[in-house]
């Protein structure tokens, strides 16, 4: 009786292990799209500070910047972002996450683009002009950046496409800590899923009286 309760309990054990071992190489087969800032990753940067950070697939970002100076000063940025002929799994889970210290005290122009998923546009642009004219600041708002960016997207996702992909688990977040103390001018476009599109646009103007 003693032996036949061990070769039972033995069995047991052995099928818990099979069940887990399982469960884990299913959970290795798993597609999942990570973009991450962690850290103290730029913490205490300055100048100017562009990053571009994408996970998955068919994910378009653009930074830039502008600057002119001098009689009737004048510029202009213009970004164009296509994605044509998609072909992508569907991934999991998605996940954009800031978290740490990441940029904490950057100081200057920063810009971020950050995508977990497919098929996603991102753009931020910052364009500062001074002339000598009359004095005035003018300030161009982002709706009309937005409607200006020119994105098109054609195809369709891939052989997970059968399944909605509004079912996979997506996130994106700032921690509380992360770009803490920040000063100048930031831009943050952070996006967790499929086909999205997000951007940022500042245009700065001042007309200097002539010395």
């Amino acid at each position: 009786m003693v032996r036949l309760f061990a070769v039972a309990c033995a069995l047991l054990m052995l099928g818990l292990s099979t069940a887990k071992a399982q469960d884990g190489y299913a959970e290795m087969l798993r597609y999942l799209t990570t973009s991450s800032i962690g850290g103290n990753a730029l913490a205490g940067a300055s100048g100017a500070i562009a990053v571009n950070l994408a996970a998955g697939d068919s994910n378009l970002q653009s930074n830039a910047a502008a600057l002119a100076i001098g009689p009737l000063a004048n510029v202009q940025i213009e970004q164009r972002q296509r994605i044509s002929a998609l072909s992508a799994s569907v991934p999991d889970a998605m996940v954009a996450d800031i978290s740490g210290n990441a940029l904490s005290g950057a100081r200057g122009l920063i810009s971020i683009n950050q995508a977990s998923g497919v098929g996603n546009r991102e753009a931020n642009a910052i364009a500062v002009a001074i002339s000598l004219a009359q004095q005035g600041i003018e300030e161009q708002t982002s709706s009309t950046w937005l409607a200006g960016l020119g994105t098109q997207t054609n195809g369709a996702a891939g052989d997970r496409s059968q399944a909605n992909p509004s079912s996979s688990p997506r996130s994106a977040s700032v921690a509380g800590t992360a770009l803490r103390g920040a000063e100048g001018v930031v831009q943050l476009n952070q996006i967790a899923g499929m086909g999205n599109t997000a951007g940022n646009r500042l245009l700065i103007t001042v007309d200097l009286p002539p010395r």
